[in-house]
């Protein structure tokens, strides 16, 4: 019994860390959305790896810091205003972590539904995007 008390206490803070995981991953794609929407490419910069890349849902690969700030920004430029709803947030390994989101843009030419999938990485206590991948779905095969 003492053993299982002293464990609790020991593991407690660690339990407790994904929620402020989960909160710090909610920010960074908050601030993403808020960033593009702002046209701002050192805000969008920051928030990823170096060595970051991104499938977009027309199926261009943005390989590299640069080219997805580039693409980011270029295709933001085109109208409508987007969102990304977090719905799941799943821990990989310490410090790696996938979240999943609907993303909606409405007001461009027509309103598309899709979902985005982040992968992050934590170094030195701060969350980055290391990957995006979006998804328009597609009608159910016949």
């Amino acid at each position: 019994m003492r053993a299982i008390l002293i464990a609790s206490i020991l593991l407690a803070p660690l339990m407790a860390q994904p929620a402020k995981d989960d909160e710090a991953i909610r920010g960074i794609v908050k601030t993403y959305i808020d960033a593009r929407d702002r046209d701002d490419a050192k805000a969008v910069g920051a928030l990823f790896t170096a060595d970051a890349d991104q499938l977009v849902s027309s199926g261009e690969w943005r390989k590299g810091r640069e080219e997805l700030v580039k693409g980011t920004l270029a295709s933001t430029r085109s109208g409508g205003k987007r969102t990304i709803t977090v719905e799941t947030i799943r821990y990989i390994s310490p410090g790696v972590a996938i979240a999943d989101g609907r993303y909606e843009l409405v007001g461009a030419a027509d309103t598309r539904r899709m979902w985005s999938t982040f992968v992050l990485a934590k170094s030195g206590g701060t969350w980055k995007i290391a990957a995006i991948r979006n998804m328009l779905p597609a009608p159910p095969a016949k």
